[in-house]
């Protein structure tokens, strides 16, 4: 089913799950027993992330310097099939405006229809580290909303190029939203216009970033609404598991931690687990209380934490 069916049919709130690809050289099997953990907590959907690719360097024996440009994580469209087709879960897969054409994004959307997945998480993505040259005859999407776009266009059966008697293909398109604003933007009103400019454009649902602070989340749904979003805002939370994230998390995502869970943890860094749990317990308390239709875990690559919370909340 869709992410908005699934929604829509709920009895009571849902708990959704993120997953990323194993990095390259690695096996799927890390992933499949990800899965196999999260499969008895009757996930409606998980999420697979997508990475560019990027530039990296090594020195060679000769002393010269040779780049080379690859995906540290490919294999998302592969891993969603696995999931949906051998797990018989439902999955979003992530598709990135940066690195890609737009006739690599429709032959993507063309693979995804093959094997029956049906929902897409339509992301700008991280900038490029590398200058990717594009043809004048191809085409890229700059934005999310360029994204968004397409995937409505090939909704409705128009490709890159005219094909006689093209197939609609059907799909359910969410985009990301950031309690805490997008760090670009210059502030959270700017963003949530824009955000309203990708609902507008065909955007179905909404999956935040990660927050630690409630508040954040409450605001952004209550000025959501006031601009006129009306789709499902589900909020996007992770457990925090280690003294180290206080500072890798903030710097690669872009978020604030709360000051009372900083102060805790650093006055207790031995009990950071523990901490980490007991607080994204009480966030899943409250914005059950709050009544969302969903709560998402960026499950990264632990499952146990997240299964411990979940069982606590389902009948």
């Amino acid at each position: 089913m869709k992410v908005t069916e699934h929604l829509d049919r709920a009895t009571e709130p849902l708990f959704s799950y993120e997953i990323i690809p194993p990095p390259r050289g690695r096996t799927v099997k890390a992933v499949i027993e990800m899965v196999e953990n999260l499969a008895p907590l009757n996930p409606p959907w998980i999420d697979v992330t997508a990475h560019s690719a990027g530039a990296y360097y090594n020195e060679k024996s000769d002393g010269s310097i040779e780049r080379r440009i690859y995906k540290k994580r490919p294999g998302t469209i592969g891993i969603c099939g696995i999931i949906q087709n051998r797990f018989r879960i439902d999955t979003v897969v992530h598709l990135l405006c940066n690195g890609f054409t737009k006739e690599e994004t429709e032959d993507a959307i063309i693979e995804l229809n093959y094997l029956g997945i049906h929902n897409i998480l339509a992301l700008r993505g991280d900038g490029l580290n590398y200058s990717k040259k594009i043809s004048k005859e191809r085409k890229t999407n700059h934005y999310a909303i360029d994204l968004v776009e397409q995937i409505n266009e090939i909704k409705r059966g128009e490709f890159c190029e005219e094909i006689n008697n093209a197939e609609a293909m059907d799909f359910c398109v969410g985009v990301a939203g950031y309690p805490e604003k997008h760090f670009e933007a210059p502030n959270l009103k700017f963003d949530i216009q824009w955000l309203k400019k990708k609902v507008e454009a065909g955007a179905e649902y909404i999956t935040t970033q990660m927050f630690f602070n409630n508040e954040h989340y409450y605001s952004f749904v209550k000025q959501c609404r006031a601009e006129g979003i009306e789709v499902p805002i589900i909020p996007g939370i992770k457990i925090l598991k280690s003294v180290k994230q206080l500072q890798a998390i903030p710097r690669r995502f872009y978020i604030n931690y709360p000051d009372a869970l900083v102060d805790e943890v650093t006055s207790n860094p031995e009990h950071v687990k523990e901490i980490g749990l007991r607080w994204a317990t009480e966030q899943v308390q409250g914005l059950l209380d709050f009544g969302v239709p969903d709560v998402h875990f960026y499950v990264m690559n632990e499952t146990q934490s997240v299964a411990n919370i979940v069982k606590k909340f389902q009948k």
